[in-house]
């Protein structure tokens, strides 16, 4: 089923997507300047980069069941 799914390639996909926005966000928000310590942006990164990358990969997998159960 995982094969079938397309699981790995959406994964692989789905988290290179989320590390880019995340790299994105950070070189945008943080990298000017910030007051705070930027090792606590960079958990927060780490936190975005998962999920996003989760929700994504499961997105894609949704999409990919759908079109396996129209044909």
């Amino acid at each position: 089923m995982v094969a079938a799914l397309n699981v790995p390639r959406n994964a692989k996909i789905g988290f290179v997507l989320a590390g880019l926005f995340t790299a994105g966000l950070f070189a945008l928000f943080v990298l000017p300047g910030t007051q705070r310590p930027v090792g606590f942006y960079v958990a927060l990164s780490f936190v975005l980069a998962t999920s996003l990358g989760g929700l994504l990969t499961a997105l894609f997998t949704a999409v990919s069941a759908v079109r396996l159960a129209r044909r």
